[in-house]
């Protein structure tokens, strides 16, 4: 096998099918492999400057106790015509737990991206307020308000560079590692019962039934399309946008010379399922498991 361990890490857009970079990085941790830099964007963002900020133990400890109250008591509705959760009130609860940092001083090279939606701009982060950086980077449109930074107004980095290779540039120096999130339904595995330790999943409660209800009157996309022949005007728009980036995604990565790629598929999870946490971060490990085994046998 090659030698080759230190990795530049990308870590696509995804919502809460992002918590599954951090299984692959705990992954690649447990093997020996020691990530140089990361390119995040949105969901990826988030869990790469958490690790590149030396602040996984606690990211990972805060996110993994949110069941599906927390994560709806963190959602700052609002009627503003430019996204239902103003995004704020998520943030000043993370940084309760992780203080701000500057990007500039982590020991692990750091960038993500964001775009200003007036001028069509990709706006890339490589210093500066790590909050600043992932608040941005992640402001899904018609989720999440804009983000507002100096002159600019800020939406999710997905949008035109969703798998952000393009930000790393270590090229031909590292092992290039991708986690796209967006992969297909061939992509999906059966949902964990246990971790590695061999304790259960927390399942939901069934008093909590009627909440997911009430919960798919704000997410539509997490209905499953089958209890219809026809798509609504919202849905049929969310699945022609999906399948848009989705071709995207594969476009960006054949574009680079790529070492592994690891495909956590777009139906895995629900965007905004993030009580879902410890679950789809033991999914990313044994995502993260095939692709590197499969790579090391090759160049064994």
């Amino acid at each position: 096998m090659s030698d080759k361990k230190s990795v530049s890490l990308v870590l696509s857009s995804g919502g809460a099918r992002g918590l599954a970079h951090v299984g692959v990085i705990e992954e690649l941790e447990n093997r020996g492999y020691h990530i140089d830099e990361i390119a995040g964007c949105s969901a990826g963002a988030l869990v790469g400057g958490m690790y590149a900020a030396g602040k996984m133990p606690e990211f990972k400890d805060w996110i993994c106790n949110l069941d599906r109250i927390d994560v709806f008591s963190l959602m700052d509705f609002t009627f503003s015509s430019r996204g239902f959760i103003k995004g704020e009130k998520v943030y000043n609860a993370l940084k309760n737990v992780i203080k701000d940092c500057q990007i500039e001083d982590f020991d692990i090279a750091f960038s993500c991206n964001a775009v200003d939606y007036k001028t069509g701009e990709e706006v890339i982060f490589r210093e500066g307020s790590l909050y600043a950086a992932i608040r941005a980077s992640g402001s899904i449109p018609t989720v999440f308000q804009p983000a507002k930074f100096h002159r600019h107004e800020l939406i999710d980095g997905g949008v035109l560079n969703p798998v952000p290779i393009s930000l790393l540039k270590n090229f031909g120096q590292n092992l290039v590692i991708v986690v796209g999130l967006n992969g297909p339904d061939s992509a999906i595995i059966a949902p964990p019962k246990k971790d590695r330790q061999g304790r259960s999943f927390i399942s939901m409660p069934s008093w909590l039934r009627d909440y997911r209800n009430k919960m798919l009157q704000y997410f539509p996309e997490q209905e499953k399309e089958e209890k219809s022949t026809s798509l609504s005007s919202f849905n049929l728009m969310t699945r022609a946008f999906d399948l848009l980036q989705d071709r995207f995604c594969e476009l960006l990565v054949a574009q680079y010379p790529v070492d592994i790629v690891v495909h956590v598929a777009r139906n895995q999870a629900g965007t905004l399922e993030f009580h879902r946490a410890a679950e789809l971060i033991e999914i990313g490990r044994q995502k993260a498991i095939m692709a590197i085994d499969d790579w090391e046998n090759a160049n064994s």
